[in-house]
């Protein structure tokens, strides 16, 4: 029987090298991969995406802790030196917060209500211790003749109002109700022509109201003429140039005395009024009244409105 002779060669032999699948730009895309990959410069996201684990069931890890070969990598390849990707770690990280003064508009940073201004407060016309406002201010004066028996009821028979600057609001001679018995002519200055014309005591009763309606009513004695009125104003709206204590204390005179029209005007304005026989005028009376309440209006509004109870 022959003799079988082999011929085996133990020396190792070089395995072919795989040839790398695609052109040239795809080898070059996979050269510039592993670079990128072994820097540890490409991220988490832009690595290929591990493909679904079969219906089987998943993979379990080899010795090393790795599971299989990607797909396209040759046999040569190292293990990829991928470093975690610095993106989660710059999520992680808590941002620091911006100032709304610095904040950008349409970042949704809620506007700063901190600085809201402070609401002022409204400003009132006449602060303590001003005068009222000219155009709410008049003064009356009225004249009564005598009706009744003996004439010793006083009635209305003229009125006259004057403005803050001494203008004509209103001057009428009145025809009181009942017969007039007494004129008293050597003060009220009223004769029986005068009634020839009178307005009758009601139509002239509602021309008055409606002008003192809302008005600061300056008079002297003014009493007497509200009660010839069959009228009372408000008190707080009422000035009495017979009971203002600072008014006889300027011109000499006791504090709490009734001093006459005749006598204040005399010492605080240098002027004569109510002289001669033809009796008093009741316009120059309400005027002389008005000046006489310019020289402590401010100094006694003041009062008033610190001391409202003496009103």
């Amino acid at each position: 029987m022959a003799d079988l002779l082999l011929n085996v060669d133990f020396t190792p032999s070089e395995r072919p090298k795989k040839k790398e699948t695609g052109n040239r730009k795809h080898k070059s895309f996979l050269r510039r991969r592993r670079a990128l990959e072994r820097r540890g410069v490409l991220r988490q996201k832009q690595l290929p995406a591990t493909p679904p684990p079969a219906r089987g069931g998943q993979k379990k890890p080899g010795p090393g802790g790795k599971r299989g070969k990607r797909p396209g990598a040759t046999g040569r390849e190292k293990p990829s030196s991928v470093q975690p990707s610095r993106a989660p770690e710059r999520a992680g990280r808590p941002r620091p917060l911006r100032s709304h003064r610095t904040a950008p508009k349409g970042r949704g940073f809620p506007p700063n209500r901190s600085h809201r201004p402070v609401p002022r407060l409204k400003e009132t016309k006449n602060p303590p211790g001003f005068p009222c406002q000219p155009s709410k201010l008049v003064a009356i004066d009225c004249e009564m003749v005598g009706t009744g028996p003996g004439g010793r009821t006083s009635d209305l028979a003229r009125c006259s109002i004057v403005s803050y600057w001494g203008d004509i609001m209103y001057d009428q001679y009145i025809r009181p109700a009942a017969p007039i018995v007494d004129y008293r002519t050597r003060w009220s200055g009223i004769r029986r022509q005068h009634m020839a014309d009178a307005v009758p005591f009601g139509k002239a009763q509602r021309e008055i109201l409606r002008i003192l309606s809302g008005k600061i009513v300056v008079g002297h004695a003014i009493y007497n003429d509200f009660k010839a009125l069959k009228y009372f104003h408000p008190k707080a709206l009422t000035r009495d140039t017979s009971k203002i204590p600072l008014l006889n204390r300027k011109g000499g005179f006791p504090e709490n005395a009734a001093i006459s029209l005749k006598r204040l005007t005399k010492e605080l304005l240098h002027k004569d009024i109510q002289v001669g026989k033809s009796g008093h005028s009741s316009v120059e009376d309400a005027r002389a009244t008005m000046e006489l309440y310019k020289v402590v209006e401010a100094e006694w509004e003041q009062h008033l409105m610190l001391n409202p109870e003496q009103e």
